[in-house]
């Protein structure tokens, strides 16, 4: 899959292996392996919706936008980078032709 950032600190934060710890302590070893498993995927319907990585779409103010698990209550929050996002004809998300991401931030919205 594609993956776009949603600001140039979160694309430093998330590329360097280096930055990656010391922005994100404990969580590093979690989130690298989350990106590997995002980045051999080659569409969203591919990213495994049970555990560890709990692939799932939000709801509410945050509609729109996915997120996998990182360690605890964190998230790696994303959503489609798709003008316009491919839907399905009951208006749901079409997973298999989502093939790139914007990551929009790793947040603990518990």
């Amino acid at each position: 899959m594609k993956f776009s950032f949603a600001s140039n600190k979160l694309e430093r934060q998330l590329s360097d292996a280096k930055t990656l710890t010391r922005s994100f302590g404990d969580r590093a070893k979690a989130l690298k392996r989350r990106l590997g498993v995002l980045k051999q995927a080659r569409n969203l319907a591919d990213v495994p919706k049970g555990p560890p990585m709990r692939c799932h779409q939000l709801t509410g103010d945050r509609a729109g936008c996915y997120a996998v698990s990182v360690k605890e209550n964190w998230r790696l929050e994303f959503e489609p980078d798709h003008q316009p996002v491919p839907l399905k004809s009951d208006g749901g998300v079409n997973e298999q032709e989502v093939t790139a991401i914007k990551f929009l931030g790793v947040v603990d919205y518990h």
